[in-house]
């Protein structure tokens, strides 16, 4: 397979809605062709200043109805982590199938100055996101595997 190839060709739905006085802000975008995530807009009613070490819930301006089998991940955007210090403290943050209210974004200002958001900025992205349906098979030993119980920092990286 090369790189760029559509594995899956299908389109899923989903239905959307802003929420009142939202009428302005945009719906989740994206901003290439093959970006993963849809950008997402403040609908702020004024500007939030987030200082230092603070954090906000910014309101998105929509609300969804997911499909069962998915789920919807907020994530920070690049730019704005790499040039403010500014990303998602609950990252990435899981909107659930039968969660119907609006969406929101919880930011954290890792930056050393003020961060200011206004109405229509690009806060975040979200990924769409298939969850399988799970049952627990309860064993007495689980299959061996090379690195075995090693936890964090076990390949001395």
């Amino acid at each position: 397979m090369k790189g760029g190839e559509l594995l899956q060709p299908s389109i899923v739905t989903i239905q959307i809605m802003k929420t009142p006085g939202n009428e302005d802000i945009s719906l989740p975008s994206k901003m290439s062709e093959f970006a993963a995530g849809f950008d997402l807009y403040a609908a702020t009613k004024d500007s939030v200043a987030i200082a230092p070490g603070q954090r906000a819930l910014i309101p998105a301006g929509f609300s969804l109805a997911l499909p069962v089998n998915m789920e919807a991940q907020i994530r920070p955007r690049s730019g704005l982590a790499l040039k403010h210090g500014i990303t998602c403290l609950n990252s990435p943050g899981t909107i659930d199938a039968d969660y119907r209210g609006e969406i929101g974004v919880i930011l954290i200002n890792h930056g050393e100055d003020v961060f200011s958001i206004s109405r229509g900025d690009r806060i975040a992205q979200m990924v769409i996101q298939y969850v399988p349906s799970v049952e627990w098979e309860i064993v007495q030993e689980l299959p061996s595997s090379n690195r075995g119980a090693g936890g964090f920092g076990h390949t001395g990286v």
